[in-house]
């Protein structure tokens, strides 16, 4: 598992729909401890903001999880900490 694994479910996440699933997959068998899936929505959103390059575009958490004692992540903390990279329209290396 890990950056390998990213690659092949963002591959599949372009299919429609796909991406909500392939994110749940990812940030719940590809992280130890597994992240839950309340994030995937803020993935979503953190990965559009990528795409638009909104990096330091806020995005609102889910219930019970924070940020440096915040209710909201800047994008890019999101995207390096979710290992969200793959799953970016022009992956960053």
């Amino acid at each position: 598992m890990g950056n390998m694994t990213a690659r092949d479910l963002a591959f599949l996440g372009n299919e429609e729909g796909g991406l909500r699933t392939a994110l749940s997959w990812h940030l719940t068998s590809n992280h130890f401890p597994p992240v839950p899936t309340t994030m995937v929505e803020p993935c979503v959103e953190a990965i559009a903001n990528a795409n638009a390059d909104e990096w330091d575009k806020l995005v609102r958490l889910p219930d019970g999880v924070g940020y440096k004692g915040r209710t909201a992540a800047p994008t890019h903390a999101i995207i390096e900490q979710h290992h969200l990279e793959s799953f970016l329209e022009n992956e960053e290396e």
